[in-house]
């Protein structure tokens, strides 16, 4: 299962404004996240930062690399560092089946992968369906969330997914 997914693509069938004066905020006034499935949680990023959507494929293992870099793959020439997020986040033992996808992303200008459990669906949020992320002290670091998306009965856990790949702590990108 390979799709590739272009911001041009995604967004097209929002043609709510006259072609003269769309902007990307103008765009049905609302944010387009992929949502998938980590354990039993629901997840979403931004769209703009998915470059495709891959099947899980055996991944080349670089030694002493932290246990969530399952390590990188070769994709159409370019190497690609592979994050589970699954482990990343602590969620217990990963399983790899067929629903396992690999989200290629694109961020800072570097290609990389994160490994979910499933993708679900590209949902669009307004604003007064995002509410900020609870403050929960040290017991938990909510730096990489933008809120909780609620669409019905569905809560998306909203992550930045550029400020968590590009952190220090993943060591994916060089920092500043």
């Amino acid at each position: 299962m390979h799709a590739t997914v272009s911001p041009s693509t995604v967004s097209s069938h929002n043609n709510a404004h006259s072609a003269s004066h769309v902007s990307h905020a103008d765009i049905g006034s609302g944010n387009e996240y992929l949502a998938f499935k980590l354990g039993e949680e629901e997840y979403g990023i931004d769209i703009l930062k998915v470059q495709e959507i891959r099947g899980y494929e055996n991944v080349t293992r670089i030694a002493n690399a932290p246990e969530f870099i399952k390590g990188v793959i070769n994709l159409r020439g370019i190497i690609v560092p592979i994050v589970d997020m699954r482990i990343k986040f602590n969620l217990g033992e990963p399983s790899y089946d067929q629903f396992t996808v690999v989200i290629i992303l694109s961020i800072a200008g570097r290609v990389m992968g994160m490994v979910v459990d499933s993708v679900s669906d590209v949902t669009t949020l307004q604003p007064d369906q995002i509410r900020p992320a609870p403050q929960m002290g040290s017991a938990l670091n909510t730096d990489y969330l933008v809120g909780l998306g609620t669409v019905e009965e569905r809560m998306l856990i909203l992550l930045d997914i550029e400020r968590l790949m590009s952190s220090a702590e993943m060591g994916l990108l060089q920092q500043a």
